[in-house]
């Protein structure tokens, strides 16, 4: 059996992942609370409802089945509630990865890739960013996120638990044939605010126009949510093709800025966004970009699609879907 269970594998990214990894031959098992995934996204895969601080229910799924790797998802990631309640991030993304460790290595399952995050890095001065930066959060969810890596760093020392902790930017995007999307229960990304803007006549906040970049305004390293997906496919392939334990990072190696945003979702929408210009937001560096060489290197990985494929994707699952996933629930 290839079984592998991929807690938080009904939010976002877990979601495009499952469908990812079954078309690479992966008998999918998604173990999630549904606090931010959602049922329609896994319809027509086994879902597990259950929370991992629930560590009783959890090791009953490793006793149940033959897992060979864990692709993990389940965390919080909302940086601004992370400062308001460092404690839940702590208890929901440090315990309860604590707790799915501890029932991989009761079970001897030794391959995990662990959804992490460029937060990590904190407030960088230079990009593009690699590796070799030093990691200093400035915030609890990466704070979090680190101590996890740090976690799995001991756990593959003393069990020979190795991982792969793909560090991100900005997913963004939606599957090609409109099947899902992006939709959270707290919206903070730019891309669907930008086509909720169109959706429901608003205006998006376009934090700073002054900042030292070609336009004034941030720029973010963008990539296809599909493209992320691909790379957890290969990470654990990697894994069970005897892979050794890294960390590494995912992205384009291009940014896109506010306003090159703005005019994409014009252009793909064919509609006009209305934005007003705020005040910028304490921390926000002005380029965040990734070096993904190593990505490429070892995993074999790089980006395939681009920023038109990215908004023409989204918008057709925004347009479609305006209400997200709610209509099903």
């Amino acid at each position: 059996m290839n079984t592998i269970l991929i807690p938080g594998g009904a939010g976002y990214i877990g979601s495009h992942t499952v469908r990812a990894l079954a078309e690479a031959g992966f008998d999918c098992v998604i173990y999630d609370n549904l606090s931010e995934g959602h049922r329609e996204a896994v319809k027509d895969f086994e879902l597990i409802e259950g929370d991992l601080l629930d560590y009783e229910k959890l090791s009953q799924v490793f006793k149940n089945r033959k897992i060979i790797g864990v692709v993990h998802f389940a965390a919080f990631a909302l940086v601004g509630i992370s400062m308001k309640e460092p404690l839940d991030y702590y208890r929901n993304n440090v315990i309860g990865t604590h707790n799915l460790l501890t029932a991989m290595r009761n079970a001897e399952v030794k391959n995990i890739v662990f959804s992490s995050t460029c937060a990590t890095y904190g407030n960088v001065k230079t990009t593009p960013i690699n590796e070799s930066f030093i990691t200093e959060p400035c915030n609890p969810y990466g704070e979090t996120k680190l101590a996890v890596e740090k976690m799995l760093k001991w756990c593959d020392t003393a069990y020979g638990m190795r991982y792969v902790c793909p560090r991100y930017f900005n997913a963004a995007g939606a599957m090609p044939d409109g099947s899902i999307g992006e939709d959270h229960k707290l919206e903070t990304h730019l891309i669907p605010l930008v086509y909720r803007t169109i959706l429901k006549d608003e205006t998006v906040s376009v934090f700073g126009n002054d900042y030292p970049t070609r336009d004034g305004s941030c720029i973010r390293d963008y990539i296809h949510v599909c493209d992320l997906a691909d790379a957890h496919v290969r990470a654990l392939k990697y894994l069970i093709s005897d892979g050794s334990s890294m960390s590494v990072n995912l992205g384009t190696e291009h940014g896109a800025s506010v306003f090159e945003i703005i005019k994409a979702a014009e252009q793909a929408s064919g509609k006009t966004v209305k934005y007003a210009v705020a005040q910028r937001r304490a921390g926000d560096p002005p380029i965040l970009v990734a070096d993904a060489s190593l990505a490429k290197e070892k995993l074999g990985w790089s980006a395939v699609r681009g920023l038109t494929e990215i908004m023409n994707d989204a918008w057709q699952w925004h347009k479609n879907h305006p209400n997200g996933y709610e209509p099903y629930e």
